[in-house]
């Protein structure tokens, strides 16, 4: 199988969408009030087998958007420290993080051939709730992303491995994972990017893809 036909069965796969894996970092669990304070996203491809592998990683720190609240008990989680000289020397803005995500996004989008990103989370929905948030303070007009469609990490590998926890169900898919690391932005949408491969490459293996083409083929013939 050639590249050129890999990058276009990515495509094919997933309905026209791009999976890109996100994690936010934040100041507590209310999207509309609680800051993002890390983001990251890893896009992924396909290989001439039809494997799907993380692409490239995109990390920022973010400085809290004006009037944002931060609780003490987010930071104490999560180990961020808003006052570490270096911290502050390469947080960007809100505006400037996103911006700084969505520009490789829409590079992807457009080298797949798809017609748009769909997030993949560890538990998606808050990832998800935070970045539709931020888009909207921002007043970003073309978000690359689905606004509610997502693949979320915590519920397939429910599935798969009888394991919801992150850190437990990349140990079932052998995935080496450091829970000193996690809570990072960009740690975690690794290890995130990683188990969703895993468990769409081993969806693969076992026919489960090639059975349901064959399914949806002859439920289109005539």
């Amino acid at each position: 199988m050639s590249e050129a036909i890999a990058r276009d069965l990515l495509a094919l796969r997933f309905r026209s969408f791009l999976p890109v894996v996100v994690d936010v970092e934040t100041g507590g669990f209310n999207a509309e009030r609680n800051a993002i304070l890390e983001i990251a996203a890893v896009t992924l491809t396909m290989d001439a087998q039809g494997n799907l592998l993380p692409e490239s990683t995109y990390a920022f720190h973010v400085t809290p958007f004006e009037g944002a609240d931060v609780e003490q008990s987010a930071l104490d989680f999560t180990g961020i420290k808003l006052d570490d000289p270096l911290r502050q020397q390469v947080a960007l803005s809100e505006a400037q993080a996103l911006s700084e995500i969505f520009r490789p996004v829409r590079k992807a989008i457009k080298a797949h051939g798809c017609t748009r990103a769909v997030l993949v989370g560890h538990n998606a929905a808050f990832d998800h709730g935070f970045l539709n948030a931020a888009v909207n303070r921002c007043g970003i007009k073309r978000n690359p992303f689905h606004p509610f469609s997502s693949f979320d990490t915590a519920s397939l590998a429910g599935l798969m491995y009888g394991q919801t926890v992150l850190a437990r169900a990349c140990g079932a898919a052998g995935i080496p994972f450091d829970n000193g690391e996690a809570h990072s932005a960009r740690y975690d949408t690794e290890r995130t990017a990683e188990l969703f491969c895993a468990m769409v490459n081993r969806y693969k293996d076992l026919g489960g893809w090639s059975q349901a083409q064959r399914e949806q083929g002859m439920e289109e013939q005539p």
